[in-house]
């Protein structure tokens, strides 16, 4: 579909990047600065309705039959060195032990980390990847992934298919995908999922804010921060959703379901 030109709507190009291309930094290109700068002729908007939704229905046939999930979040940036990269690698093999199909953003850093450690204890490892100019490559540790156009797609899938989170050390992007989910949770969009925030010397801090601001001042409930689960153990992770996915969801293992020639195939 060719994109609006941005020269016609007045917006101006975008800025000369002159560093070294980093995950997630590059510029947006000018579909998507058209498309997020106010309302366009609707010619455009409906073709853009048309694209979304060829991309939802793309992202629902590939992830179908993935089985059921744990999505885990994390930073791009912590190399194969670091020991939050250790304990992501760790996560993901004790996730696939359990049955669970381990699904990340697909990226490098704690998400190769976690699809990593999948694959080396011989489970299954997706990714839903993001389209970005000059990204990087999806990460070497997948049996599958999608890649997306639009954020709140991937966002999407990320939740959909998944019967817990899990919360590695992470920015801006790992942030916005953890209170999605809680914010999901707490207002009843999903059920209780479990939601794991890996590392205390990272996360306690929030918590502590959330528990001295947030709660203090009457803006979130206890409960809402007794979802999440802090801890230092990636088994012990791992234990906690395979019990709370067994007893409140029913899972068991079983033979995979056959596949059925129909629109999801």
């Amino acid at each position: 579909m060719p994109e609006p030109d941005p020269d016609a709507y007045g917006l101006p190009a975008p800025p000369a990047d002159t560093e070294t291309p980093q995950w997630g930094k590059a510029p947006p290109s000018n579909g998507e600065r058209v498309f997020l700068s106010g309302p366009q002729d609707r010619g455009s908007e409906l073709l853009r309705i048309f694209r979304i939704g060829r991309e939802f229905l793309r992202g629902f046939r590939k992830l179908h039959w993935v089985g059921p999930c744990v999505t885990v979040f994390g930073s791009a940036r912590f190399r194969e060195d670091h020991p939050y990269y250790a304990m992501g690698r760790e996560l993901g093999a004790e996730l696939a032990r359990c049955g669970f199909t381990v699904m990340t953003g697909g990226g490098p850093g704690l998400m190769e980390a976690a699809n990593r450690g999948a694959i080396e204890a011989g489970g299954r490892s997706v990714g839903c990847n993001i389209e970005l100019p000059m990204e990087q490559a999806p990460n070497k540790y997948l049996d599958m992934y999608v890649e997306f156009r639009y954020f709140f797609i991937r966002k999407v899938m990320l939740a959909k298919y998944s019967y817990a989170f899990v919360a590695l050390p992470g920015g801006f992007g790992t942030m916005d995908e953890l209170f999605e989910i809680a914010t999901l949770i707490q207002t009843g969009k999903i059920r209780n999922f479990p939601c794991v925030l890996i590392g205390s010397d990272y996360w306690q801090p929030l918590i502590a804010f959330m528990r001295d601001r947030l709660l203090a001042m009457g803006t979130i409930e206890a409960d809402d921060i007794a979802r999440l689960y802090v801890t230092d153990s990636p088994a012990e992770a791992a234990a906690r959703i395979q019990s709370m996915a067994m007893k409140s969801f029913g899972l068991t293992y079983a033979a995979p379901p056959r596949k059925r020639r129909f629109l999801f195939e």
